[in-house]
């Protein structure tokens, strides 16, 4: 049988009837987690959760699953959902007691509620159970409703995180086939053999033994090499909504960057026009945080922290991608020439040496990777597009503006 969801606006009165204004603590009772000292845990399948998530695993539970904390100190005020029983940690508050409410319901209505602002401490920030349990809240009174709410919110991260497993999985997929051809020297030979186990000549380098016809490049000659620019925040007009304007927040964790926390305007851009970036320039950052690797999606600029590459014709985007993602230790080691923060410049990283394959064994390695990250590119707007339809729909869900219900067909 399937599941067919329906959204309509909410009736003023059946709001009244249905959902009821109460205080957090009338929903929920939290209590402080549990100190846990090193030298007391014991590997078990149990997590430890902390005030960013799990910490570890014990082979002892305090709360019996499902579970729901929030960050105490630390990460405040965030929530956190498990389904295993689970250690709360004393950087938290877990909830102790559920008053006629649905767990999972009531990790998506905390999400909402930005708890953070009640920050209780004075040097460290700390969140008081005493200062959050009297918060005025409208709750839906029937579990079947909040679990009908929580479903679509849940199906929603399960298919984004369905598709960042995916993502994971093309880009290992990928990393596996750079080392195989550029650093086992194993890519096809012209009888469609395994080159170096089949015989292929080899050659001395500076960077060890290379095959036959390859070279020893710096990643200057492999396009133009472009350091990032701020415009002058001084000067509103050159922030805007127009260009993504990258800076290493927006790298963490991305093959490819489509969202960025500001933006310029055309008018910005047009501050700094040496600067931009066409797609498919390799982003990687080397002042303060060295090492992170990114392709942009769409014409970009980026801030002075990253160092950029636009891949000359014929040389492959996806080639010297691998190659920055594999160097990204190198890459902080070099950074580490720097004073107060790590700091690699644009003239050393420049000079950085790379295995320079043959034009042939570019081509047929781009022709191989095209697919797997066009495949990852498409996945990561669609995972931008599911993520922006769940942060719409949580505040008009969470307080009823928007009515859920499901017909069996």
């Amino acid at each position: 049988m399937e599941n067919k969801t329906k959204f309509k606006e909410a009736e003023i009165g059946r709001i009244s009837e249905e959902w009821s204004e109460i205080s957090l603590g009338s929903v929920v009772t939290f209590q402080r987690g549990y100190d846990l000292p090193l030298k007391f845990k014991k590997n078990g399948p149990y997590p430890i959760i902390m005030s960013n998530g799990i910490g570890g695993y014990h082979n002892e539970f305090k709360a019996k699953g499902p579970g729901v904390t929030i960050g105490r100190s630390g990460n405040l005020g965030e929530p956190f959902y498990t389904g295993k029983d689970y250690w709360p940690h004393n950087t938290t508050l877990y909830i102790k007691k559920y008053h006629n409410a649905y767990p999972k319901f009531v990790y998506y209505f905390l999400k909402g509620l930005k708890l953070s602002r009640f920050n209780a401490g004075s040097a460290v920030p700390t969140l008081n159970r005493n200062h959050i349990h009297p918060i005025p809240i409208i709750f839906p009174n029937k579990v079947a409703e909040q679990k009908d709410i929580a479903k679509i919110l849940s199906d929603l991260d399960s298919k984004i995180e369905l598709n960042q497993q995916m993502n994971k999985t093309l880009e290992t997929i990928g990393q596996a086939l750079f080392k195989r051809w550029f650093v086992d020297f194993e890519f096809p030979n012209e009888e469609r053999n395994p080159y170096k186990s089949s015989g292929g000549e080899m050659i001395d380098s500076e960077l060890g033994e290379i095959p036959k016809g390859w070279k020893i490049t710096e990643l200057k000659e492999c396009g133009d090499v472009i350091c990032g620019k701020t415009p002058s925040t001084k000067d509103k007009n050159n922030y805007g909504v127009d260009v993504p304007f990258i800076t290493i927040a927006d790298m963490r964790g991305q093959v490819f960057v489509i969202k960025t926390e500001r933006k310029l305007s055309l008018d910005g851009a047009k501050t700094q026009v040496k600067k931009k970036l066409p797609p498919l320039s390799i982003c990687v950052s080397c002042i303060a945080t060295p090492g992170l690797v990114a392709l942009t999606s769409e014409t970009s600029h980026t801030n002075q922290q990253i160092n950029s590459i636009i891949c000359k014709k014929g040389i492959s985007p996806y080639f010297i991608y691998l190659t920055m993602s594999r160097m990204s230790e190198q890459i902080k080691l070099l950074g580490l020439g720097g004073t107060a923060t790590l700091n690699l410049n644009t003239g050393n990283f420049s000079k950085i040496k790379i295995i320079y394959p043959s034009m042939q064994v570019m081509k047929n390695f781009h022709g191989k990777t095209k697919a797997i990250f066009d495949k990852i590119l498409l996945t990561v707007k669609e995972i931008n597009m599911l993520c922006r339809i769940r942060d719409s729909l949580l505040p008009r869900l969470m307080s009823g503006k928007i009515r859920v219900s499901y017909k069996r067909c």
